[in-house]
């Protein structure tokens, strides 16, 4: 869920970037499976747990935007994502 939304972001910024209908059409494609993948979550598995976890989109964001983008992302940021990862390991015990 959280994967497709950082996808479903990353595929809107290269359309930005290059004006291409399939960067387009593949980051609302992402941003669609994920909204629906986040139904379905939550069908199983309580509010409290789900939507806390939607914080991993920031990660996976870091990570697309530093290996597909190239940014330089700083010692704040990396510490950040140390925080949600924290944080969620904390809600899912």
């Amino acid at each position: 869920m959280t994967l497709c939304g950082a996808l479903g972001g990353a595929g809107l910024k290269k359309y930005a970037i290059s004006h291409k209908r399939l960067h387009a059409a593949g980051g609302l494609g992402f941003y669609g499976m994920g909204a629906l993948l986040n139904i379905l979550l939550l069908k199983f598995l309580p509010l409290t747990v789900v939507l806390p976890a939607n914080a991993l989109t920031y990660v996976w964001t870091l990570v697309l935007a530093k290996w597909i983008f190239k940014e330089k992302i700083g010692l704040l940021r990396w510490s950040g994502v140390g925080f949600i990862m924290a944080g969620l390991f904390i809600l899912v015990q």
